[in-house]
């Protein structure tokens, strides 16, 4: 077995890896069109043509800062699906609540994929595809939900679950101490009690 070039790609994954967590959290707390790739080498503490070794252009970092987002995001959801696989409305709950606690988070300043959709508005950029597709399996995972609740049209509350949410995502500031999750689980009841009338 060749250990040097087994040493050599841990370095590389380990580099990368170094990139990308100081490029997300900079994006996250200083948003993307503010941070330079200038800024992120230098607190990564590397090179920035090793920066560029890794990620060819800036957007092709702003797009893999989204993608670990987007996993870290649905990691919590498979979590919470998982414990809950036989109970719909149980499951809906602990959605809620999770994410009830995220968006009362200190240093929260919304949802990611929001953010960065909104700082590029055109429509083939790579980060906006990654933002896209998340937001469209949000919507695709509420459906299954809303299918398991008996609503008699899942794609219309799916839709109303998933405006609820990214308000919610946007209005963080808002919300009063502790308040957050008991909104979000309170109005969700009221649109399942609905949907499952209409």
């Amino acid at each position: 077995m060749n250990t040097s070039k087994i040493s050599v790609t841990s370095g590389a994954t380990e580099v990368r890896d170094r990139i990308l967590e100081t490029a997300s959290a900079l994006f996250y707390s200083q948003g993307v069109r503010a941070v330079g790739v200038d800024l992120v080498a230098l607190q990564a503490n590397v090179a920035k043509t090793s920066l560029y070794r890794h990620f060819r252009t800036k957007d092709d970092l702003v797009a893999a800062f989204l993608r670990r987002e987007d996993e870290d995001f649905w990691q919590c959801w498979d979590r919470v699906a998982q414990a809950h696989i036989d109970d719909a409305m149980a499951e809906l709950d602990a959605h809620f609540h999770w994410i009830g606690e995220r968006v009362a988070r200190p240093n929260y300043r919304g949802c990611p994929q929001i953010n960065v959709a909104a700082e590029f508005p055109e429509q083939d950029h790579p980060a906006r595809k990654v933002a896209l597709a998340h937001k469209l399996e949000l919507r695709q995972r509420l459906k299954g939900i809303a299918e398991r609740l008996g609503a008699k049209r899942p794609d219309e509350l799916a839709g109303q679950l998933a405006l609820f949410i990214n308000g919610a995502f946007v209005s963080s500031q808002i919300f009063l101490a502790g308040e957050a999750t008991l909104l979000l689980t309170t109005t969700a009841h009221t649109l399942v009690a609905a949907a499952r009338e209409a």
